[in-house]
């Protein structure tokens, strides 16, 4: 019974420590493909996923995408020091790529990468909320 309450409190403080992960928000992506969107960051498990919330025309008219509430980062886990590791898809070409993003504060940077992670592309993200 004692090691099932240890476990118990251990998952629960993880969930917790997640939930004030400084990755959890919404954030806003640089534009692609003449669109932006706005991504929800939220604990799944052990690490962060981002799902598309909202989308954009590079002016700024939201639109109806179907990629609306599709997982765009994808079980980031934290690496410390602000890093961490994990998978991004690309809307525009349906591809996944290894993942690398970094937060400071209200800005995010995403990176995603081929070749073991020797040829990178990233975005500047803001936080909205």
């Amino acid at each position: 019974m004692k090691i099932l309450m240890t476990t118990i409190a251990a998952a629960l403080m993880a969930t917790v420590a997640s939930a004030q992960d400084a990755a959890v928000g919404t954030w806003q992506t640089e534009v692609d493909d003449g669109a932006f969107a706005y991504i929800t960051m939220a604990p799944c498990g052990g690490a962060i996923c981002g799902t598309i919330a909202r989308t954009f025309e590079n002016g700024g008219t939201e639109y109806q995408s179907p990629n609306i509430g599709k997982q765009i980062v994808i079980d980031m886990v934290p690496a410390g020091g602000g890093e961490y590791e994990g998978q991004v898809w690309r809307p525009s070409n349906n591809k996944i790529y290894v993942g690398k993003m970094t937060v400071a504060g209200n800005a995010l940077r995403l990176r995603g990468c081929v070749a073991g992670g020797l040829i990178c592309a990233s975005q500047n993200w803001a936080r909205i909320n």
